[in-house]
């Protein structure tokens, strides 16, 4: 009789620890299934994250290329604006040099006016230095010196007002002639 109830505890024994098997295996079915639910989320998720990313780089790709073609664009962009400075430089100086001989000009004018006495020795432009003209630089090629005027008479006869004005407007008009030639000449260079 002793074997029976030894028996028995072992087939006991066996039967509850087949349903604690049954039990983790029922548990652990259940965590491999929420496992397979979510590797299917994360597939999908997967799945975007690949399409945003060649969607990125193709945009990337498309910054590149308009970055390029904005570098290329200022590249040029700049070159023209500095040949238009240095043209506009250019032509400063000579309007500068212009309007220094317009107003020699127009003081030659005014100093042979009958109210006011001429230079020290009677000149009608007063002669500077050279030191004094390389202040202003030299003088443009093809045009005379401006520093070195002709000495005028000792006394000038008294003309009317309308010639002094005659005389300064044809001044201006030489002047503006000029300039026309050397615009001509600098389109015709450029």
């Amino acid at each position: 009789m002793s074997t029976l109830p030894l028996g028995m505890i072992i087939e006991g024994l066996v039967a509850i620890l087949l349903l604690i098997t049954i039990g983790y295996c029922w548990m652990l079915n259940r965590r491999l299934q929420r496992l397979r639910a979510d590797e299917e989320v994360l597939r999908a998720t997967i799945s975007e994250l690949m399409t945003a990313t060649e969607i990125a780089e193709r945009a990337i790709l498309g910054l590149k290329t308009t970055a390029a073609d904005a570098d290329k664009n200022l590249g040029s962009r700049l070159k023209q604006a500095e040949t238009m400075s240095s043209a506009l430089v250019s032509q400063i100086g000579e309007g500068e040099k212009i309007f220094t001989r317009i107003t020699q000009i127009a003081e030659a004018a005014r100093a042979a006016s009958p109210g006011q006495a001429m230079g020290g020795r009677g000149e009608a432009y007063p002669v500077r230095t050279p030191g004094e003209q390389t202040q202003y630089g030299a003088p443009a090629p093809g045009y005379p010196d401006p520093y070195q005027a002709p000495m005028a008479p000792a006394a000038e006869p008294e003309r009317p007002r309308s010639s002094r004005t005659s005389d300064i407007r044809s001044a201006a008009a030489e002047a503006t002639a000029r300039l026309e030639q050397f615009r001509k000449r600098n389109g015709a260079a450029a």
